[in-house]
Parts: C-alpha cells; structure tokens; sequence
C-alpha cells in the first residue's frame, strides 16, 4: 500500500465518533434507497449510456471512461468512472475562465452542465463504494494548482478524515452549495455539516434538488457563495 493510502486509511480509524443517523434504522434505509434508485436509473439510462458512447468515439475515440482512485468509506480506495468530458492527454491549467475550459470536449460541454458524465457512479452505488448522497469523493491529493493546499494528502485537512466515516456521495451539501473554485479545506466544512445533519428528508431533498439543477443544465454554473 502506497504512503498516500496508508495516511487516508489512518485517518479513518482515528475519526471522530459516529452522529446519531449513523446509527440506528437509517443506514440500512438508506442504503436500501441507494440500491434502488440506482437499480431504475440504471435501466432508464441505457439509450443514454449508448448514445453517450456512440458520441464520445465519434468526437475523439477511446477511451470512453475515464477513472480515478479516489479514498472511499472508511478510506478504502476505489477507482470512480466517468465518462470521458476532456481531450487525452490534457493536464492541469491552472488560469482560465471555468466557463471555457480549453481541455472540455464538445461533448463534455453538453454532459457537464446536467452532470451525465456521472451516471457510471451509479455502478459504484450498486456496487457500495458510493452513496446517492455524501460528501464529495475525496482525491488522494489536492490536485488544483490554485489550493493553498496544493500537494497536501486530502485526509490531512482539517475535517478530512472525518468525511471518511459515511459513503461520498454523487451529490450532497457541497456539490450543491459549494463554489467550484472554493478550497477544498472550506468545501469539507459543507461535508462535515451534512455528516453532522444527515437524514432520510435531507437526502430526499439533495436528490430533488439536483435532479432539478440536471434538468435545467446548471451544475457548471459558476457559483460565488461564501463558505458556511
């Protein structure tokens, strides 16, 4: 194991204790609600999965996902799919404006705005990697250039390693309310809140919400919120 999952996998053990709702009938609810909705979202989804697909080769070829590891629950390690939204080969551009971000593919545009480049997490939902609601999927290392935490293991911010006691979730506080340009130490803050607050009418009020940004192509809006 490599020294970046062997700190994530520390930081797990030593998080803080459990909230109430992780206790109790709501996680096996939960999880049942997970497995169900991304069983019928799965089904309804096919002609998209295809379409998709058909669309990605066309523009630039394979491959057609695209993967990262990423620390899951209680900090074991996964590989998260996508479908591929960038050009190959593009790297970190550290200066540009987020609403023409050279690297996005002509299909990335339309995918990105109703978050489509996510349906393959519902395969991780299924599969127990994820959950419909959670914190955002934690990389192993802040990646962004312009993070003050450039470099850092994500687990060794503050409230890192508390994010890692529940499933990340495909939507959640911080996927909703965050600013895309907020640091990652601020955005676990909206992690540690939906921990803190997690419910079954909280969740089922995330997904509605999201389903609604899908709907109306704005999850690449560039948010300015301040930080909670």
């Amino acid at each position: 194991m490599s020294t970046a999952k062997s700190s994530v996998a520390r930081s797990a053990r030593s998080a803080p204790a459990q909230t109430a709702e992780l206790r109790g009938w709501y996680p096996p609810v939960k999880r049942l609600w997970d497995v169900a909705l991304a069983f019928v979202g799965l089904l309804l989804a096919l002609p998209l999965w295809a379409a998709i697909t058909l669309a990605i080769v066309l523009e630039s070829g394979r491959p057609v996902f695209y993967s990262r590891e990423v620390a899951g629950w209680r900090g074991k390690p996964f590989r998260v799919l996508k479908f591929r939204s960038m050009k190959k080969g593009n790297t970190v551009v550290a200066d540009f404006d987020p609403k023409h971000d050279p690297r996005v593919t002509r299909v990335g545009r339309l995918l990105r705005p109703t978050a489509l480049d996510e349906l393959p997490s519902l395969l991780h939902i299924l599969r127990g990697e994820m959950s419909f609601v959670g914190p955002r999927v934690l990389l192993q290392k802040v990646e962004d250039p312009a993070d003050p935490d450039f470099g850092r293991e994500s687990a060794t911010l503050p409230r890192g390693e508390f994010r890692l006691i529940v499933r990340p979730g495909l939507t959640g506080l911080a996927q909703m309310h965050a600013p895309k340009n907020l640091p990652y130490r601020h955005k676990f803050r909206y992690d540690a809140l939906y921990i803190r607050k997690m419910s079954l009418w909280l969740d089922i009020k995330l997904v509605a919400m999201s389903f609604l940004r899908t709907f109306t192509r704005r999850w690449e809006q560039v948010q300015t919120r301040r930080k909670p």
